[in-house]
């Protein structure tokens, strides 16, 4: 397949699969005569599995480790459960750290009356904290 055709087939665009070959994420493709990128069935399986640990959100560095596990018959899931974790952990830390920035946003427009007047909770909740 060509690049196009890569793109169409795995959901990654033809930008983002010359980066992922840039970066050596992916091999380089092999190349006709004229020059065009060529992608065989392996490449596609290794775009779509980018892919999917990126809608996971999974770093590139996580998605080269991932996908050198993936290709080592001899791995242990546990490397795996390791990698998984660690973003796991992290994803719970920002989750948490979004459902704070929330509550402080939502207490403070709860407290707004949102009139004419110039007096603002939003205002000054975020003048104290500075």
């Amino acid at each position: 397949m060509n690049i196009g055709q890569a793109a169409k087939a795995t959901g990654v665009t033809a930008k983002m699969i010359r980066h992922y070959e840039t970066i050596g994420l992916i091999a380089q493709s092999h190349r006709t005569e004229a020059g065009y990128r060529q992608y065989s069935s392996t490449d596609l399986h290794n775009l779509r599995f980018i892919k999917s640990a990126r809608s996971l959100g999974f770093s590139l560095n996580d998605i080269e480790q991932l996908l050198s596990l993936w290709q080592a018959k001899d791995r242990a899931s546990a490397d795996v459960k390791v990698l998984a974790q660690h973003h796991l952990d992290a994803l719970s830390a920002k989750i948490l750290e979004l459902t704070q920035m929330r509550d402080t946003i939502q207490k403070l427009v709860a407290h707004c009356q949102g009139d004419q007047r110039p007096d603002c909770p939003i205002i000054n909740g975020l003048a104290h904290s500075c």
